[in-house]
C-alpha cells in the first residue's frame, strides 16, 4: 500500500533515497516524504503530490546525512495533506518514523499519548508510533533498541516500519508483522525497503524478514532479531534475479502500453515455468476433496477463467471465492486445497485467506510474480510467474501471464483425471505456444482500430461488456481495466443476466461492448449473438469484437472490430488484449494519469 527505503552508508544516502521511493510510487503516491540524519539532528521534508513533483518543492537531494528513510503514501489514515505524508517525529524530532500498515489500537494509544504530553501534528495512525517509540526510549535511559521493542510490543494490527534516532547515530531499527520487508546488503551500505523495488538498482543480495523479527542496520552491518527473545536469528541471503532493464518505459509513453505489448513474450515465459510446478499444482488439485481458487480484484476474475479451463479440460469444478470473503464463507479443511493468485504475494485479503486455509489443515498453493514474497514463502506449492516488473499500477501481463498458467495447470490435471491423454496436452500446449504470435499479431496489426474507437468514444461515460462462459469473467476484467484506469463507469455481466434487469439501463448514454466467441462454440455464439440483438433492438449502441471468419455477425454490431482468426482455447485471452487497449486509448484521450490511476496502489497490503 506504502512504499518505505532506508538507507545506512559511508556516503551521503538522499539521492539513492529518492531513487528508492522513485520505484516504490507505484505502490502509492498520494504524498512523498524523507528523513535524514545528521549532526544531531534530523532533517523532515515531505509534501503532498508524487516523487517528482514533491522532490521539486522540497528538494530531497539537497538534504546530506549517511543513514535516511523515506515513503511514499497511499492514504487510509487521515486525508492526502502535508501534515499526514511521512515520516513522522515526536515532539522534540528526536526520531523519525515511516510506516505501511493499521495500527489497529492507534486510537487509545493516541488518546493516552497526548493526555502524557505528545503533541499530535497529524490525523493518521502512524504518528502514534513516533510518540510511543519517543516515550518508550526516554523511559529506558535513551536505550533506542529496547524503547523500540517495549514500543512495538503495545502496537496492535499489521504494519512493517522503519525508524531513525539522533540518540542511535548511524542506525535504522525496522520491524516486521504481516506486512511486506526487506533488508538489501550492499557493498558500501545496506538497505530496507517495502519490496526489492526499493533497492534492486543498488545491489541484488537481500534478507527477507519474518513475522515477529525487528531488525538494526547499520553501513556495516545488519542484524536480525526475534521480537519475543531478542535474541539474534540467522537468515539466509537471497540473490535477487531481476532484469532492471525491463523496469524501464523503453521508449513507451506509459509503463501500461509498454507492459501490454510485454505479452508476447509473458506468455512465453509462462510456457518456460517448469512443467513439474505445473504438475505439482495440478496433483494437490486431484488429491484434494475440493480446492478453491481465490483472489480479489483483477486475480479473481482470473481465477474465474481458471475455474472455466479446470472445468472443460481438467473435468474438475473448483469453487472460485474472492479472497476478502474468503474467511466468511469458504468451508475448508484439511482434505482440503486452496491456490491464491497474486501479483506481489504481499496482498492483505490473500493472504488472509492463505493463513484461513492453513489454519484449517488445507494444502495449498501460490501463482504470484514477484519472487521471495510472503506469498512465495508460506505456500505448499509456490509457482513463479517470471513475467517480469510490471510497474503500472494496472495489471496487464501478470493477469495474462496467471491465466496461462491455469489454462496449463488444466491440463496437466485433465492428465490425472483421465479426461486428456498425453498426446493431447502435448497438441494442447503446442497450440497455447502459438498465443505469443497471436497477441503479437493483435497488438502490431489491430491496435489502431482500438485508438480509433477510443478517440471516438471517449465521451461515453458509461460502458456495459457482455461474455457467455469463460468470455463472462473475460468481460469482468475488460471492465475493470476501463473503470481502473479512465475513471468511467464501466460494468461486466453474463450475456444472459441482461434480460434480467440491466436491459433497462440501454439507452442513448450506455454503450455495450460484446465479447464474441468463435464461430466453433455454436451454442454460446448464439447465445452471445441473440444478448446482442436485444441490445440493438433498444435502441443500444453496440461494439463487436469478433475474430476473422465469423461471417454470422456481419451487419449485427453498431461497429466491430476484428480480432485474429483462434482456437475457442486462446480466444478468451485475445479479448483481454483488446480490453486492455481500448481501456488505455481511451485514458489517454481524457488525460488521465495511466500509470498511477487516483486512489489505486499496485500492492494493496491494509485491510
Amino acid at each position: 500500500m506504502c512504499g518505505i527505503a532506508g538507507m545506512a552508508a559511508g556516503t551521503n544516502v538522499s539521492q539513492k533515497l529518492l531513487r528508492s521511493i522513485a520505484a516504490l510510487e507505484y505502490r502509492g503516491y498520494d504524498s512523498c516524504g524523507m528523513a535524514v540524519q545528521r549532526n544531531g539532528a534530523i532533517d523532515i521534508r515531505k509534501n503532498v503530490g508524487t516523487v517528482e513533483a514533491v522532490n521539486s518543492l522540497e528538494r530531497f537531494t539537497d538534504m546530506k546525512g549517511l543513514v535516511g528513510i523515506a515513503h511514499t503514501r497511499w492514504a487510509t489514515h487521515g486525508g492526502v495533506t502535508q501534515a499526514n505524508a511521512h515520516p513522522h517525529a515526536d515532539n522534540e524530532s528526536r526520531l523519525a518514523v515511516v510506516h505501511n500498515g493499521i495500527i489497529s489500537n492507534y486510537k487509545e494509544l493516541r488518546e493516552k499519548l497526548a493526555r502524557e504530553g505528545a503533541a499530535f501534528r497529524s490525523e493518521t495512525d502512524s504518528e502514534v508510533i513516533a510518540h510511543l517509540v519517543a516515550q518508550k526510549i526516554a523511559r529506558n535511559g535513551q536505550d533506542v533498541e529496547e524503547g523500540f521493542v517495549e514500543a512495538i510490543d503495545e502496537l496492535e494490527g499489521t504494519f512493517a516500519l522503519a525508524v531513525i534516532s539522533i540518540d542511535a547515530p548511524g542506525r535504522i531499527f525496522c520491524v516486521k508483522r504481516e506486512s511486506p520487508l526487506i533488508i538489501g546488503l550492499g557493498d558500501d551500505a545496506n538497505y530496507v525497503g517495502s519490496d526489492f523495488s526499493a533497492f534492486f538498482e543498488f545491489t541484488r543480495r537481500a534478507i527477507i524478514m519474518e513475522d515477529g523479527e525487528y531488525a538494526l542496520i547499520t553501513p556495516e552491518s545488519y542484524a536480525v532479531k526475534s521480537l519475543l527473545t531478542r535474541e539474534r536469528v540467522d537468515k539466509e541471503v537471497t540473490e535477487i534475479e531481476w532484469d532492471a532493464e525491463k523496469a524501464r518505459r523503453g521508449g513507451y509513453p506509459h509503463f501500461m502500453l509498454k507492459e501490454i505489448y510485454d505479452q508476447p513474450t509473458t506468455v512465453q515465459a509462462a510456457l518456460q515455468i517448469p512443467r513439474g510446478d505445473v504438475q505439482a499444482l495440478a496433483g494437490m488439485i486431484h488429491e484434494s476433496r475440493q480446492c478453491f481458487l481465490g483472489g480479489v480484484g483483477t486475480t479473481y476474475y482470473i481465477a474465474s477463467m481458471g475455474q472455466y479451463f479446470f472445468s472443460r479440460l481438467g473435468g474438475r469444478f473448483l469453487p472460485v471465492v474472492s479472497t476478502d470473503e474468503f474467511a466468511h464463507i469458504a468451508e475448508i479443511g484439511p482434505e482440503d486445497a486452496f491456490c491464491a493468485i497474486s501479483q506481489s504475494g504481499e496482498t492483505y485479503d490473500t493472504l488472509s485467506a492463505l493463513r484461513h486455509a492453513k489454519g484449517s489443515g488445507a494444502r495449498t498453493a501460490g501463482i504470484v510474480n514477484m519472487m521471495g514474497s510472503t506469498l512465495v514463502r508460506s505456500v505448499d506449492v509456490p509457482i513463479l510467474q517470471g513475467a517480469g516488473p510490471e510497474k503500472c499500477v494496472i495489471s496487464t501481463k501478470t493477469a495474462l501471464s496467471q491465466a496461462v498458467i491455469l489454462l496449463l495447470a488444466s491440463m496437466e490435471l485433465g492428465l490425472l483425471t483421465g479426461r486428456l491423454s498425453e498426446s493431447e496436452v502435448a497438441s494442447l500446449r503446442e497450440e497455447v505456444a502459438s498465443l505469443s504470435d497471436l497477441v503479437l499479431e493483435t497488438l502490431n496489426e489491430r491496435s489502431g482500430y482500438f485508438h480509433a474507437a477510443a478517440n471516438a468514444h471517449q465521451h461515453m461515460k458509461n460502458w456495459l461488456y457482455l461474455g457467455r462462459g469463460i468470455y463472462y469473467p473475460a468481460a469482468l476484467e475488460c471492465a475493470l481495466k476501463m473503470k481502473e484506469v479512465t475513471y468511467l463507469h464501466a460494468e461486466g455481466m453474463s450475456a444472459g443476466f441482461l434480460k434480467h434487469g440491466t436491459i433497462s439501463l440501454i439507452d442513448e448514454n450506455m454503450y455495450t461492448i460484446v465479447l464474441m466467441p468463435t464461430p466453433e462454440e455454436a451454442e454460446l455464439h448464439a447465445l452471445t449473438r441473440s444478448s446482442a440483438e436485444e441490445v440493438r433492438a433498444r435502441g443500444g449502441f453496440v461494439l463487436g469484437y469478433r475474430f476473422e471468419g465469423d461471417e454470422v455477425v456481419e451487419g449485427l454490431f453498431s461497429e466491430e472490430i476484428v480480432l485474429p482468426r483462434v482456437s475457442p482455447l486462446l480466444a478468451p485471452f485475445l479479448h483481454m488484449v483488446s480490453g486492455q487497449l481500448l481501456a488505455y486509448f481511451i485514458a489517454v484521450a481524457l488525460k488521465r494519469d495511466v500509470d498511477r490511476p487516483r486512489a489505486l496502489a499496485k500492492s494493496v497490503t491494509v485491510a
